[in-house]
């Protein structure tokens, strides 16, 4: 890796200077040579010592623009053009800056600073030709008649670009695969008339900015060949919740431009920071992008990059392995707790890597500070609820959290952008910087292509408005002037609904809230809402339900993986196969999927508890699993049938029981989350819990090791009747308000015939749980509720508080009421 120069400019001469080296400049210098290129200075200089890759180069200074400007007379013609500009006149806006490039364009580079371009650039070629020798004979040859003519890329870099609090990203021009001097110089002035893209004219007049006060620098910078790998983009905190303790990392094949741009549907992979920091392995999710194109070198014509098909096999393919996903997310931890540090205030950044084919090494060839989340006040909870549902018309990722609404105008080219009307729903297969300036007036955003940290994604949440992208087909499904509802609320997926859609939205300041003895807790089932209720001021989760995870993103019966070949069903066999077509070893899909739904839910409240209730289907539900019917018996009441701690430790079941275990010895020993607490279901006898707590430890959940708990619902009335008992066995309970009523009632609560009859206040019921919560408090465990209860009636969350229960976990939507209710409650 090249880190020095052989010509450091004196100090004296910076300011007056053409050129600076990347090594020369660091986060002060954004004055010198803009936000970009004073960023990779900095990285090279401070994180290239902790291992941080970065391909160095050179930067044209800002004095070298204004040179070029003064020198030219070109300030007072610009300032002509500009009298009458009106940014909101689209025809006025492309007008103006045509002219305005043409005008720079047609205006010849000084000698003096075409001299030190050239000089630059042969010095570059000079210092990477020594690197051939350490290439594969493969590459050797062709790397040193390349670094004759060096491939770089010029990187527009404004002085009032990257930003905390102003985002220029992509407004001005970037040049790939550029060779040769005379190419060096043309894209170099390129760049320069990219001051005045339209995008950035607009940009500028919406935020205040004096065009003429921005000065432009260019990075020209040794390429990476991703061509040949992958690249793609970074965040240090999640772009949509403002989760900061998880990095998020998009890549797809070939060169970046595709992934920033929007024109691919990247892979994606989480990994929590953290326990990566401790040296765990915690890849958090790993969800993988059609990636349908890539963008390589062009050898011939005068386009300098191109984009050809992906291979189907390589589509279907992760384009990182988990060792570069974690080491990526390294980086980011390493690069965000640096700008931290200089910024003494906390910093999430928005970085773009790259990986070069050649050696298998990983660089990062930008970082600039993310401009949206890390500019949210943490004092308010705002959350958007739908309140009624239609047909879904178009499915892709969500960004943001809220909820749009209008009449649909689908525009395929940014030439026709003029028939955009304020209020609209934008329908497109993409976005770049040409389109800011009518996305700024869309109610919402939906696209075909792009991933999370693509151009839709990036505006989007910078404007506030919500948006759907990589849809796919919405182009085609939505026509202009149809009704639609965006709805980015329900998770990781957004969906685009037919109609106008009642929804509301509900603020809670989350200013000087009470401290409680009793412990809030929150019941959690889905992984893609747990980074949003992560922000809920709740102390961890009280219940977190294994059956979500299954039904949703597993979808088969474990015994059906397991047994596949067994399989009798060939339509179910070939939904199975198709579910797990990256695996090989079928059963390892279940153990992964879930041990991933689980890890996302314990991150996001890391380092508090969570309490993960083991499978608690029943024969009828697991039934439902593809290929369940083959293994499930027909149960005439499934409700006390064969369910929880009894299928657990049955040879009928074990080795899919094992699954589970794996799943979560994985979340606690690999991924260091050790803030899950396991706890068993309808355990009837204190016998049954030794057999659980047994087969636990033949799969590596031993209790008591590496601080292992293992807890137990108490739902059943013997829980309650030999609590003393069970308490020798298990290291706390948590009531299950829901069953232990049915069976307190001896009723079956899906029966419309008894259903008036169930009531958690019922004195029966209420005498149980007093029972349960003084005879766990003389053994000295923990006992909770998770049940629905305290959630539906403040009441006995009261009666509960007055017992001294020790933790309510609570639906999330009732946290916030509970937890003043309780603080009152306390004082007595």
């Amino acid at each position: 890796m090249v880190t020095t120069t052989s010509e450091i400019t004196p100090t004296s001469n910076r300011e007056t200077a053409f050129i600076l080296w990347f090594e020369e400049v660091g986060s002060k210098d954004v004055g010198l040579v803009g936000g970009k290129n004073s960023s990779l200075g900095e990285m090279i200089q401070q994180l290239q010592p902790q291992g941080v890759n970065v391909p160095t180069g050179f930067a044209t200074t800002a004095y070298a623009y204004r040179h070029f400007i003064e020198s030219a007379g070109l300030e007072s013609r610009l300032r002509d053009l500009f009298d009458d500009l009106d940014v909101n006149d689209v025809a006025n806006l492309q007008e103006r800056g045509q002219l305005a490039r043409s005008l720079i364009l047609n205006t010849p580079f000084p000698q003096e600073l075409q001299e030190a371009i050239k000089k630059a650039y042969k010095t570059l070629c000079d210092r990477y030709s020594h690197e051939c020798g350490q290439l594969s004979e493969k590459y050797r040859e062709e790397c040193e008649i390349e670094t004759q003519n060096l491939d770089v890329a010029v990187r527009s870099s404004a002085t009032a670009e990257d930003l905390p609090d102003a985002s220029f990203a992509g407004q001005q021009e970037t040049y790939l695969n550029i060779h040769s001097v005379k190419g060096v110089l043309e894209a170099c002035h390129k760049c320069f008339a990219s001051l005045f893209t339209d995008r950035a004219i607009s940009y500028r007049e919406n935020n205040g900015f004096d065009h003429f006060e921005v000065a432009l620098s260019v990075g020209v910078q040794k390429m990476v060949r991703s061509d040949l790998a992958s690249a793609g983009v970074m965040f240090s905190i999640d772009t949509e919740t403002g989760f900061k303790n998880a990095a998020l990392i998009t890549a797809a094949y070939g060169l970046g431009e595709n992934v920033v741009q929007g024109s691919v549907n990247p892979d994606e992979y989480y990994v929590f920071k953290p326990t990566l920091k401790q040296g765990y392995r915690p890849i958090l999710d790993k969800k993988v992008g059609t990636k349908a194109v890539k963008m390589i070198y062009d050898t011939g014509g005068s386009k300098l990059t191109k984009n050809v098909e992906v291979l189907p096999e390589d589509q279907e393919k992760f384009c990182l392995s988990d060792e570069e996903i974690l080491k990526l997310g390294e980086w980011a931890s390493i690069i965000e707790d640096h700008y931290s540090q200089v910024r003494d205030t906390y910093t999430p950044m928005d970085i773009e890597w790259a990986k070069d084919g050649r050696t298998g090494e990983l660089y990062i060839v930008q970082a600039r500070p993310e401009t949206v989340q890390g500019r949210k006040s943490g004092n308010v909870l705002k959350t958007y609820h739908l309140k009624d549902h239609s047909n879904v018309v178009a499915i892709g990722r969500s960004v943001g959290a809220a909820i749009g609404q209008g009449k649909a105008r689908v525009i395929l080219e940014a030439s026709r952008i003029d028939q955009f009307k304020e209020g609209e729903v934008l329908i497109t297969n993409r976005t770049d910087p040409d389109w800011e300036p009518i996305m700024k007036k869309a109610s919402a955003i939906v696209t075909n292509q792009g991933g999370r940290t693509c151009h839709a994604a990036i505006i989007a949440r910078e404007m506030g408005i919500p948006a759907i992208v990589g849809c796919g087909d919405a182009t085609d499904k939505i026509k202009t002037r149809q009704e639609v509802t965006i709805c980015c609320s329900e998770g990781d997926e957004g969906k685009v609904y037919e109609g106008i859609l009642p929804f509301e939205v509900e603020e809670n300041q989350l200013d000087n809230l009470p401290t409680t003895k009793t412990q809030i807790l929150m019941n959690v089932g889905n992984p893609e809402k747990a980074f949003s209720l992560a922000s809920i001021p709740a102390q961890g989760v009280g219940l977190a339900r294994l059956e979500f995870i299954i039904a949703n993103h597993i979808k088969a019966h474990p015994l059906a993986l397991m047994k596949f070949d067994e399989l009798e069903d060939e339509a179910v066999k070939e939904q199975i196969a198709e579910l797990t077509k990256r695996y090989d070893d079928k059963p390892q899909f279940f153990v992964d999927k879930l041990a991933r739904g689980v890890a996302t839910i314990a991150a996001s409240f890391y380092p508090k508890p969570v309490i993960v209730r083991m499978s608690d289907f029943k024969t009828n539900e697991y039934a439902n699993l593809l290929g369940g019917q083959q293994f499930e018996p027909k149960e005439d009441n499934p409700m006390i049938g064969w369910r929880g701690a009894s299928r657990y430790y049955d040879p009928m079941y074990r080795d899919a029981f094992a699954l589970e275990c794996e799943a979560l010895k994985m979340v606690r020993d690999e991924m260091g989350l050790v803030n899950v607490i396991p706890m068993i279901p309808f355990c009837r006898t204190p016998e049954e819990g030794k057999k659980v707590i047994a087969e636990m430890a033949k799969h590596g959940l031993k209790q008591g090791e590496n601080d292992l708990k293992i807890y137990v619902m108490c739902e059943l009335p013997s829980n309650v009747i030999l609590a003393d008992q069970f308490a020798e066995v298990f290291d706390g309970f948590s009531i299950g308000s829901n069953d232990l009523t049915q069976l307190t009632l001896g009723l079956d609560r899906d029966s419309a015939l008894v259903a008036q009859l169930f009531d958690e206040r019922n004195e029966g019921v209420k005498r149980m749980v007093k029972l349960a919560i003084e005879t766990a408090k003389k053994k000295g465990r923990k006992i909770g509720i998770c049940g629905q209860a305290p959630s539906d009636y403040p009441e006995f969350a009261k009666f509960l508080v007055e017992l001294g229960i020790d933790s309510m976990s609570l639906n999330p939507d009732s946290v916030l009421k509970t937890l003043l209710m309780v603080a009152e409650v306390e004082k007595g």
